[in-house]
């Protein structure tokens, strides 16, 4: 972050623990606007419970009680998620603002994300009821997946999803089945547009594209040849409906987005290749994958020796006859 342009001038930076009641008091107070952009995303977590799911409403609370502290916060917004959305065992056509995941479905199924899903959940319901409370001004942007440039030395969590046909990563298959996208920087401006509008209130969904796993492999085989993408899901069928997310509400307030589903992956592809996080190419890795699964083995015919040897019959000695009478012969006491 501190490689951002104008960093040295307009960015200060402070320490916060989520679950640490009163770490966000010093660097809110004075603040007019407050936007809560982080949360635990650890997939692969041993203690969901403890490492995601209670972090994350924690953190949340924590800070609304340092807005309340610093009585200038005018606004606080929240970056909530897709999983609160439409997580369901049926998925309807299209999704807007009054709809909200199944959380007993979720623990029930724990799919892959499930403890990110029920954390945002239970973070974003806390968080209505003590904005409620306390007088905060509170908004909510509900973004779908993200995709697009980053900072982060690391593998963007969105983009182990979003990539995961390039990467072969299966288990996040059923997340983009039928998936919806938003350019990164699509949504730091709703962010800031939502902020700073006066008539906004309550829940926004941001998503800007909507496609397919079918049409996204498309996409992806179209504008990235280089990458081997599988045209066939196990368990995912040809012929899927597209779901939407509707974005009507920011729209009719006038927000406008800029970047397409190209733009999106062309911005994280290329600094996944920067970092040295992704290959430019994957075809010839496929092909000898194939290859070796393809190779039949080889068996060798035998020798006209070996031949010989196998017909060649035992030849069994008839007993002489003294090794004839050591058998019979009994034993002395």
């Amino acid at each position: 972050m501190l490689e951002l342009p104008k960093a040295d001038t307009n960015l200060t930076v402070w320490k916060g623990v989520m679950e640490e009641e009163g770490s966000f008091d010093e660097a809110i107070a004075g603040c007019e606007g407050v936007f809560h952009v982080a949360t635990p995303m650890d997939f692969d977590s041993k203690d969901p419970e403890n490492e995601v799911i209670k972090p994350t409403i924690n953190g949340v609370l924590n800070i609304i009680n340092s807005c309340v502290k610093a009585k200038t916060v005018k606004r606080l917004v929240f970056t909530s998620s897709a999983g609160t959305l439409n997580v369901q065992p049926q998925q309807k056509p299209v999704y807007d603002e009054t709809c909200w995941s199944d959380l007993d479905f979720i623990y029930a199924k724990k799919m892959t994300g499930w403890m990110y899903f029920a954390s945002k959940i239970l973070a974003e319901k806390e968080a209505w009821k003590a904005t409620k409370e306390k007088k905060i001004d509170f908004i909510s942007i509900i973004p779908p997946l993200v995709v697009g440039p980053f900072i982060t030395p690391t593998f963007p969590p969105s983009l182990i999803t979003a990539l995961s046909l390039i990467t072969g990563n299966e288990a996040h298959y059923s997340i983009i089945k039928q998936g919806q996208y938003v350019h990164l920087d699509d949504l730091c401006e709703a962010h800031i547009f939502l902020y700073e509008h006066p008539k906004a209130e309550g829940r926004f969904i941001c998503s800007s594209h909507h496609t397919t796993i079918h049409g996204l492999a498309d996409m992806i085989t179209h504008n990235w040849p280089e990458y081997y993408i599988p045209s066939q899901f196990k368990g995912i069928e040809k012929e899927l409906a597209v779901v939407y997310f509707s974005s009507k509400k920011l729209q009719d307030m006038g927000f406008q987005f800029k970047y397409s589903l190209e733009d999106m992956y062309r911005g994280a592809i290329e600094t996944l290749r920067k970092k040295g996080l992704l290959p430019y190419s994957t075809k010839e890795a496929a092909a000898i994958e194939e290859e070796q699964e393809t190779v039949p083995l080889k068996v060798e015919e035998p020798t006209a020796i070996e031949q010989k040897q196998e017909t060649v019959p035992l030849k069994f000695e008839e007993p002489t006859a003294i090794e004839q009478k050591q058998e019979v012969v009994p034993l002395k006491a």
